[in-house]
């Protein structure tokens, strides 16, 4: 039996790409089945001089502002799959393997390294400085799932905001990166910088050639320099999902609205929604990103598996917030697997309401009581895109939309029970 492929998948859509003058951003967390993620908001900080802060496994000097954040996040580990700021930035990570082995030893995650750019990057371009940054100072490392079965990458990152989007990959402490201004763009889990490299570290190149990568004659193509000679399965595996979202991607090019990207998102026959074997898509995210700054970006985040199933819920940063505690899960303090020596020992119930309820749910989906429950969830998603499309569009006054996230989640809820 062939392995199904096991990947993450993000996407992004600027102008012309577009439908409206709107860059869209989307991305499928596939993580092990069982995992719960948390949807779970930061307000804007400001941190007194030579604080630090704890990441997973590792404690780093804090800066003294950040940024307020939105973030889908496996609930066992502090940074996120996904997420975006108040400024304007969404970023989504990839695993990777390398030519450059993976260090032993606890680092910063991949997923540290999303929330880090995000709290701190006002832009696309300043959250992958601040990625880079942070690699080329901690290093990434550690296990990657809450299992004491030894599971570690690299990453890639899509980085998008209002104007552009970045595609940044990573080899240990190396990385290449490459600026999209204009079109459709996907990543997933494989290397997809050639020789279009717009930015990189100094010192990519000498080493590439000391380690007998290239010869320094023609062209660099980051990419078939740094790819492994026998790439991991899942990578090879993965291809067809990276083919599969770029023809649908393109079949749309022009066209891509956030309706659109919920459907390639929800799209099974090409691997990209995955809902069997070990590793499943645990969490979902879709960003509408107006050029036009004086109206506000909508996020929508399912909190829940399988989007095929799930429905996409919009968020909005607002100063009158209101708090979703229903989407977050329990707490565990010290006595978490993940903080005990050695680590992941044990499992813990980290499932939210939100997640108990949908699991609930998906039993009695094949019944006609859960298929006409979802069918309702899913004509009310379509109503809210249809109302937040007229609120872009200038066509109906935009509210006090602090609250939408909240009525969204507890409508979801007790239409389950």
């Amino acid at each position: 039996m062939t392995e199904a492929a096991r990947s993450c998948d993000c996407f992004v859509s600027l102008p012309p790409g577009s439908q409206d003058d709107h860059v869209i951003f989307g991305k499928n967390a596939d993580r092990p089945r069982d995992e719960v993620q948390e949807v779970i908001h930061f307000p804007a900080s400001s941190h007194p001089p030579g604080s630090t802060v704890e990441c997973t496994y590792i404690q780093i000097p804090q800066v003294e502002q950040t940024h307020a954040v939105i973030l889908s996040k496996p609930a066992w580990m502090w940074g996120a799959e996904m997420g975006a700021n108040d400024q304007g930035v969404c970023i989504g990570n990839e695993a990777i393997w390398t030519k450059e082995p993976v260090a032993p030893g606890e680092a910063l995650l991949g997923m540290d390294l999303v929330r880090l750019g995000l709290e701190r990057g006002g832009s696309a371009w300043a959250a992958l400085t601040t990625i880079t940054e942070l690699l080329e100072e901690h290093g990434q490392g550690g296990q990657c799932k809450e299992d004491p079965v030894p599971f570690s990458y690299h990453n890639t990152f899509l980085l998008v905001d209002r104007t552009e989007a970045w595609v940044l990959e990573t080899a240990g402490r190396l990385w290449a990166a490459q600026k999209i201004t204009e079109g459709v763009k996907n990543i997933s889990n494989q290397l997809t910088i050639g020789t279009q490299v717009s930015a990189e570290h100094p010192e990519l190149r000498s080493v590439a050639r000391a380690q007998g990568w290239w010869d320094a004659e023609g062209e660099f193509n980051f990419s078939q320099v740094f790819t492994p000679e026998k790439p991991p399965v899942r990578m090879e595996l993965a291809k067809q999902r990276y083919r599969g979202g770029t023809e649908l991607l393109q079949r749309h090019a022009g066209a891509v609205t956030a309706a659109v990207m919920m459907s390639i998102l929800r799209d099974k026959p090409s691997g990209i929604c995955m809902d069997s074997g070990g590793f499943c898509t645990t969490g979902s995210m879709v960003s509408i990103l107006p050029r036009d700054t004086t109206l506000p970006c909508i996020h929508f985040l399912t909190g829940t598996p399988d989007p095929s199933r799930s429905v996409f819920k919009p968020f909005v940063f607002s100063d009158r917030y209101t708090p979703v505690p229903r989407v977050i899960s329990p707490q565990y303090g010290p006595d978490d697997p993940v903080r005990k020596q050695p680590r992941f020992q044990s499992q813990v119930d980290r499932r939210h309401d939100l997640y108990k309820a949908h699991q609930v749910a998906l039993s009695t989906m094949e019944t006609g009581s859960g298929e006409e429950i979802h069918h309702i969830l899913r004509e009310l998603e379509s109503q809210c895109l249809s109302e937040i499309s007229a609120l872009l569009s200038g066509d109906i006054a935009g509210e006090e939309l602090g609250d939408l996230f909240f009525d969204c989640v507890d409508t979801e809820i007790k239409l389950y029970q």
